[in-house]
């Protein structure tokens, strides 16, 4: 206790050496810069990671249910009855996914199908980002059998809704043997029409996604009762969690439930681990930031001479003489990662609140025209951590310096 008030005056007193009070301030501004800037950058991250989440909710379900190994869930009515009746799900539906051969007039791509029931519109919020020259819908009573196409897919292959273009969907037979004398027998093929173009300005889900009914698929892939996925709709203020544990409790080994997040898992893979790369680098400045503390500290060892002499002589131990330069080391640290990380947490709040900076390009053209930004709390406390670590660090360093001193003074 004494040695933290002694620190304390040190700290804030006058010294005779102005220089001595120069270093000080740099010192902590460094902690806190550094400090702040980790805060800001950490949460810019969280709020690119809501972005995609926001992003990947449009056609993902809120839970999606597959096979533990293979890629085929057979029985798929007897299993939509039992899910249908766990508390919390509101809607159940199968959805068959498979790579098929897409040609239109004298343009072709290789697309992915997705098979989907007529109540997808209420799975999804596909609805929502269909373009306006266009609708999603599964059938239509003179046309037939329709498509909903990715914009990626719908400018590769110049498929327009309002032209009702029709597209040609070629899958090889999963069943029976190859004809090489005829290859156009060893493909099944079907004809829908284009009725709308989403876009979700997610590059992997634009690119060659093309939406059909689940019996167009299930007839092309020759299926009956099977399906590739299932997929979950939870009821409004249920916690998708504890309803995902109640399907791996009925499900059993043999099955996989993933939220939005295991879906995208790739994506959001990605996203953390560039978080957690630049929070290195800059712990790193941070590091270098709070080597300014030891050159403070040093200097101060210096311009309190007189006074390490007199503690000595009053009977103080060099271990607390010692631990005062320690402690306020460890203050200097401390104070400026505060300082950094609560002006971080306003800046970071006043952009999240009122968005003043915005991104460059077309805003037109983007999903958001603000830098996303989300304020974790986990992430300042962890911030903290880090400066109250290589605080003590640097400050443990100095107190070494400093009874070294005092060993060579009184050899003297």
């Amino acid at each position: 206790m004494v040695a933290l008030r002694i620190a304390w005056r040190y700290l804030f007193s006058k010294k005779s050496h102005s220089a001595v009070n120069v270093i000080s301030v740099i010192s902590l501004a460094g902690v806190a810069l550094a400090s702040m800037a980790i805060v800001c950058i950490m949460s810019v991250f969280n709020g690119f990671t809501d972005l995609a989440l926001s992003q990947a909710s449009v056609l993902s379900p809120d839970l999606r249910i597959e096979p533990s190994e293979g890629k085929i869930i057979g029985g798929v009515d007897s299993l939509l009855v039992e899910l249908r009746g766990i508390s919390g799900v509101e809607l159940v539906a199968p959805v068959v996914e498979e790579r098929a051969l897409a040609i239109c007039g004298d343009k072709q791509m290789p697309v992915r199908i997705t098979g989907v029931t007529d109540n997808y519109g209420m799975m999804s919020d596909i609805v929502r980002v269909v373009k306006e020259d266009g609708v999603f819908a599964m059938h239509d009573s003179i046309l037939g059998d329709m498509a909903t196409l990715s914009v990626g897919a719908a400018l590769t292959l110049d498929a327009r809704p309002t032209s009702l273009s029709r597209v040609a969907v070629y899958v090889p037979r999963r069943i029976g043997r190859i004809n090489t004398t005829n290859p156009a027998m060893s493909f099944r093929a079907d004809t829908l029409v284009v009725s709308g173009v989403y876009q979700t300005d997610q590059a992997e889900t634009d690119a060659d996604g093309m939406v059909i009914p689940i019996s167009v698929a299930r007839r092309l892939l020759e299926y009956e009762d099977e399906a590739t996925a299932l997929d979950v709709k939870i009821s409004s203020g249920e916690p998708v969690g504890e309803v995902a544990d109640r399907m791996k409790l009925l499900l059993g080994e043999g099955y996989t439930v993933k939220d939005r997040i295991a879906q995208q898992e790739e994506s959001f893979r990605m996203i953390s681990v560039e978080k957690w790369v630049t929070f290195c680098m800059l712990a790193f400045i941070l590091v270098i930031a709070s080597f300014n503390v030891v050159s403070t500290l040093c200097m101060l060892v210096i311009e309190k001479d007189a006074n390490i002499r007199t503690m000595l002589a009053l009977g103080a131990s060099q271990y607390m003489v010692a631990r005062i330069f320690m402690i306020e080391g460890w203050l200097i640290s401390l104070i400026g990662g505060v300082i950094g990380v609560t002006v971080g947490g306003a800046l970071c709040l006043i952009q999240q609140i009122f968005g003043i900076i915005c991104l460059g390009g077309n805003h037109n053209l983007m999903t958001t025209d603000v830098y996303p930004v989300r304020l974790d709390g986990s992430d300042m406390l962890v911030v903290l951590a880090l400066v109250a670590v290589v605080g003590f660090t640097t400050s443990s360093l100095t107190a070494m310096i400093a009874r070294k001193r005092m060993l060579v003074d009184a050899g003297e």
